[in-house]
């Protein structure tokens, strides 16, 4: 089968930190978090986590927001799209405010529990072809991303919407309270002093086609991994991370010393920070500029792949450098750590994305030729 260019034409995003995809970028540039203390997530204890502040629910911030890509694209629909979605939770938020409103399980409609809830929820929206869900986890809208740029490149679709979404599940919240990772403040990607993650919300819808626009970035391979050291810590050295990266370059067969920025994982806990930043300097040192941006949007879960592929995406089109942000004591010494947005010629990103249980996604962005 004859294998196709993927071009990123559309993207739009909703989080904490911003209500579309160009405020994003400018709060990550000028290091305006939008993270927040609560109190009332879990008993007698106060957290930071990404929420995002609106009237209305996060399903119709969803819809809205694959409306806007709509709008932007030539799509006048999506009826020959395949819809791929990435998420960690997909409708237990709800599940379990109904659970807690009634004591019970009567009310609780399994089409809007299970993890392609969210592709239940469009479907009421728009029409597409087909859909699949992804749920592993971090990596979650990261493979969402990889499996459209597959069925793109090998001619299964001309057009994939791909949607990251992760809502403030208190599932998700106190089980990462109970493994001791949650920071009561923004967290600290990479610093010697970070104390936790911050659980965050969010969206990221991002159109893949294999024709490009005016403004496309081109999707140019992705990588996979599974070290399988620990369910909820990676290896040491980064070695999982590490075959993920050569994987995605590999597959573009692009030469490492040719990415100019990788937008990290980087949650700002001790075990991923110091095993990513491991399996960065391994593969090429001081020599790629490098940031997490989490400690402005958070850590989204599921959504992340997908946010931060859009971050990615964006400094390519801008050819700026996105910061680091609560960086002050950077632990490893030999990676080149952004800090401050600047101005720089950028060819190729890779966007790292790491979850539990080994399990690695690295994505590789590129200018068009």
């Amino acid at each position: 089968m004859p294998t196709n260019n993927v071009y990123v034409n559309c993207f739009e995003s909703v989080c904490c930190a911003g209500e579309s995809s160009e405020a994003l970028f400018e709060a990550i540039c000028k290091r305006q978090s939008g993270i927040k203390s609560f109190n009332d997530f879990i008993p007698n204890k106060s957290i930071a986590l990404g929420k995002i502040e609106k009237p209305f629910s996060i399903e119709s911030l969803l819809a809205v927001t694959c409306k806007k890509v709509l709008v932007q694209s030539s799509l006048e629909n999506f009826e020959n799209t395949l819809l791929v979605i990435g998420s960690s939770v997909g409708g237990m938020q709800r599940s379990e405010l109904l659970f807690l409103r009634d004591h019970h399980y009567a009310n609780i409609d399994p089409k809007l529990h299970a993890i392609d809830a969210i592709a239940h929820i469009l479907s009421q929206h728009f029409t597409f072809k087909d859909d699949i869900s992804f749920s592993t986890a971090c990596t979650s809208s990261a493979n969402a991303l990889g499996y459209g740029y597959e069925m793109i490149a090998k001619g299964v679709y001309e057009s994939v919407l791909v949607v990251g979404i992760d809502t403030l599940s208190l599932t998700t919240i106190r089980g990462f309270d109970a493994l001791g990772v949650l920071s009561s403040r923004p967290c600290q990607p990479f610093d010697m002093n970070r104390d936790g993650m911050n659980v965050a919300e969010g969206i990221a819808v991002v159109l893949l086609q294999n024709t490009p626009c005016k403004e496309s970035i081109e999707f140019l391979g992705a990588g996979y991994s599974s070290d399988a050291h620990h369910m909820a810590h990676p290896s040491p050295d980064g070695e999982g991370a590490l075959l993920a990266m050569q994987k995605a370059l590999q597959c573009a067969h692009i030469m490492p010393s040719e990415v100019g920025y990788i937008n990290a994982h980087g949650t700002g806990t001790q075990a991923n920070d110091t095993s990513e930043a491991c399996a960065i300097a391994r593969l090429l040192g001081d020599k790629v500029s490098v940031s997490s941006t989490k400690s402005i949007t958070g850590h989204t879960l599921g959504a992340a792949g997908a946010l931060e592929a859009i971050v990615c995406a964006m400094a390519l089109q801008k050819q700026i450098l996105p910061p680091n942000t609560n960086l002050f004591e950077p632990e490893n010494k030999t990676l080149n750590l952004v800090n401050a947005a600047k101005s720089q010629t950028l060819r190729y990103a890779l966007s790292n994305s790491l979850a539990f249980g080994g399990n690695n996604t690295a994505l590789l962005f590129g200018l068009p030729q």
